[in-house]
C-alpha cells in the first residue's frame, strides 16, 4: 500500500505523467482515494520550484552542450507557442487554463517553462500553476473515482 502510494507520487513528479497518471495509478491500486489525491497533488506541486531552480541555475550551463541546446529549444518553442497567446490574451487565467487541461504536453512542466520564458513574476506563476494543477487533479480524480464505481 505504501509502495503504491510512493509510486503514484513519483508518477506525479514525472514529466511523463504528472498527477494525470499518479492519481489513477494510486486509486487503481487500492490506496485511499483522498490520500492519493492529496499526495499526488502535493508531489505535482513540487515540480514548479524544482523547474524554476533548474531553469535559473542549471539550464545556462547545459545550454553550452549542443544536443541539450537543440532539445531545449524544441521544448521551449512548444511551451511558448502553446501558452504565449493564451497568457497574453487572458493573463493569469490563461496560464491556469493551460496547466489545467489534462492532456499530454500541458501541465506544470510546460507551464513552468512558459512562465520562465514569458518572464512572469514567480509568485503569480506559482499561483497560476498551483491552481491549474489543483483543477487538473480534481478533474482526473473525479473521472477516476466515477470510472472505478
Amino acid at each position: 500500500m505504501i509502495l503504491d502510494l510512493l509510486i503514484a507520487m513519483f508518477w506525479s513528479l514525472s514529466p511523463f505523467g504528472e498527477s494525470k497518471v499518479g492519481i489513477p495509478y494510486g486509486i487503481g491500486r487500492g490506496v485511499n482515494s483522498y490520500v492519493v489525491f492529496v499526495a499526488c497533488f502535493l508531489s505535482n506541486l513540487l515540480v514548479f520550484p524544482i523547474m524554476m531552480f533548474f531553469l535559473e541555475n542549471i539550464n545556462r550551463h547545459l545550454v553550452k552542450w549542443r544536443p541539450y541546446k537543440k532539445s531545449a529549444l524544441f521544448v521551449a518553442r512548444r511551451a511558448k507557442t502553446g501558452t504565449a497567446d493564451k497568457v497574453q490574451k487572458y493573463g493569469f487565467f490563461g496560464l491556469v487554463l493551460f496547466v489545467m487541461i489534462p492532456l499530454p504536453g500541458t501541465g506544470v512542466y510546460a507551464g513552468s517553462i512558459a512562465s520562465y520564458l514569458l518572464k512572469i513574476e514567480k509568485k503569480q506563476a506559482f499561483l497560476a500553476n498551483a491552481l491549474g494543477i489543483f483543477l487538473s487533479s480534481l478533474i482526473i480524480y473525479g473521472v477516476t473515482v466515477l470510472s472505478v464505481k
